[in-house]
């Protein structure tokens, strides 16, 4: 056996007993993606940026939005119960913003709301938010900074705590964030004063024919989280 195919061998075995070894199923964010982290002395350090983004919500259609690098539903956070995490958040927006992790029990001065329990995050500064998880769920994370323009342009994200032990096996594992957005004729950005009167529902900000599809195979046991920040209730 020549030394490149053991090589290749032994990197599949390890793949596969890192795989194993995963508490988890790990989500899948249609049309999205999943925040990669680094390990820091026993702690998951994540990094989000804050910024305006362009976003094809069907093909040929791009809008003016806001989101976390780079898009809009932001990345999808994964952690277990019991990890620590530090979560560094960089602005660069033209205002000032915050992160709220909604659900997510942690102690008051983490909770992301500006000028209550932190000071704001200024275009072109990074805050750090670290705190211990002591549960399991689907939660969320957002801004708690000019609320009704960030969140209504698309800042908002899954924040996935997965228990320590699954008490069922779980085969496929998919999050899909919806959203309302009052996209005008002739205009590229939404409308964030918008209530009611919503012109486009989106998946994740797709919206048909531009929506992956939830890929299972016949038998597989599968989980589907669905979270909505949006003002009204969305209909599917």
């Amino acid at each position: 056996m020549t030394s490149g195919i053991l090589a290749m061998l032994l990197l599949s075995s390890a793949a596969a007993q890192a795989k194993g070894a995963r508490p988890y199923v790990p989500v899948v964010t249609p049309n999205g993606a999943t925040l990669p982290f680094v390990m820091d002395h026993g702690v998951k350090v994540f990094h989000l940026i804050a910024e305006q983004v362009k976003r094809e919500l069907a093909p040929g259609m791009t809008i003016n939005a806001w989101g976390y690098n780079g898009q809009t539903p932001g990345p999808t956070i994964e952690a277990v119960e019991g990890d620590r995490v530090r979560i560094l958040v960089t602005n660069h927006l033209p205002e000032d913003t915050s992160v709220h992790w909604h659900g997510v029990l942690l102690p008051n001065g983490m909770d992301g709301v500006q000028g209550l329990n932190q000071p704001h995050i200024r275009p072109g500064e990074t805050y750090a938010y670290e705190f211990k998880l002591v549960q399991s769920g689907t939660q969320m994370y957002h801004p708690h900074a000019d609320e009704t323009l960030q969140m209504a342009l698309g800042m908002e994200g899954f924040f996935i705590i997965h228990p320590k032990k699954e008490p069922r096996r779980i085969d496929r594992d998919f999050a899909i964030f919806l959203h309302e957005w009052d996209v005008p004729f002739g205009s590229a950005t939404p409308n964030p004063a918008t209530m009611l009167d919503f012109n486009l529902f989106s998946f994740n900000a797709r919206v048909f024919p531009g929506t992956a599809a939830l890929v299972a195979r016949t038998g597989q046991r599968v989980r589907v989280r669905i979270a909505n920040l949006s003002m009204d209730s969305h209909p599917i």
